[in-house]
Parts: C-alpha cells; structure tokens; sequence
C-alpha cells in the first residue's frame, strides 16, 4: 500500500499512512534484532511522570511460547494470526508511584500512556517494513492465567506482527477487508470549545 492510495488533506507524514493494520502474514520469522528494535522505539513513547507503566510479552512463531500465546485468542483471531512472526501482549500498569516513592496510587492514564507506546511500536514497524494488527480479541482472564499477569496490571490488547502476505491465503470473507481504512473527517472528532455531540 502505498501513501497516494489513501485519501489525504493535509500533508500527513506518509510513515503514518503507511501503517495500517492487516490480517495476511507470510509465516516468516522475524530477527530478534528486529523485534527489539521495534520494541525500543516503543520505549521512547511519553508518559505521565515518565512512568512508562507499558509492559510487553511476547512469543516469535519459532519459538516454545508461541501456541500458549496464540491459544489464548479468540479463535477468529487464532485463524489469522498464526501466520505472523511475533504475537505480542500489550499490558499496562493500574498503580503509580511518584518519583522517587515507593508508595503506589491508582494511575489515570497508563492505558493511555500505553496506547502511545503501542502507537511507535506500530510505526517503527512499519518503518522496518512489518506490519502490526492490535487487536482486543482476546480471553482476556483465560491470558492473565496463562501469561501470569500480576493483577495490578491490564492487558490492553494483543498485536500480531509480520510481513505482509497475498490476501489469497485468507478465507474468501476477509479478502474484501485487506485493504487500509479510511477515517472520519476532522469535524467528527475536533471540536474547538466545548463539547458537541
């Protein structure tokens, strides 16, 4: 997919164009040096008191962990993401501490502080020519008992990453869907004063 495909106004950088979210994998493995590339630029996401209350777990196709982290999809979801080279849990942590404390609180925004973090994964991605599909399809108590995910913190949602493969390799119902979203015009979400519904 390239940038002139989509439908643009404004002069958006094309790496955020670029990005979208597929379900065709092509089984390949991905290098570890990949993956923790991917992985660092996610590091580099702001944060509310630079707290980075992200925490991703990960599986790779070739590896002993890969059918517990597929096994705790959907199964819609198991269908398409056991093509992807990483399959990776995006977690973040309910509970803050202020610098240099050890006395925690609930935090406000570590599902937002994650989402960022999620966001530059996403992108440094696609950067190195991968792309990530999050997904939310996930059982959810069935992952925390798996994964031995301590309770103060929530599983966000589940990424495949991969290269990108023909969309023959799926089912004749998702073929017509593997192809990049649009998106709602500003007016729908950008508001200057108060709320309008």
């Amino acid at each position: 997919m390239t940038v002139s495909a989509r439908a643009v106004t404004r002069a958006v950088e094309p790496l955020f164009l670029d990005r979208w979210s597929p379900r065709a994998f092509d089984s390949s493995s991905i290098p570890q040096e990949d993956l923790e590339t991917i992985f660092d630029a996610a590091r580099w996401a702001p944060s509310a008191f630079n707290y980075q209350p992200w925490r991703f777990l990960y599986a790779t196709r070739d590896s002993a962990d890969w059918q517990r982290f597929l096994g705790v999809l959907l199964p819609f979801n198991q269908s398409w993401v056991q093509n992807a080279s990483a399959l990776v849990y995006i977690l973040s942590d309910t509970q803050i501490a202020a610098p240099g404390s050890e006395e925690t609180k609930p935090s406000h925004s570590h599902s937002f502080d994650a989402g960022a973090a999620w966001a530059l994964l996403a992108l440094q991605a696609t950067r190195l020519g991968y792309h990530s599909h999050a997904m939310t399809g996930v059982e959810f108590d069935k992952a925390r008992a798996e994964l031995a995910v301590p309770d103060r913190f929530r599983i966000e949602a589940a990424v495949a990453i991969g290269r990108i493969a023909d969309k023959s390799i799926l089912p004749e119902t998702l073929q017509a869907r593997e192809v990049p979203s649009g998106r709602k015009d500003l007016a729908d979400f950008v508001t200057a004063g108060n709320f309008v519904s």
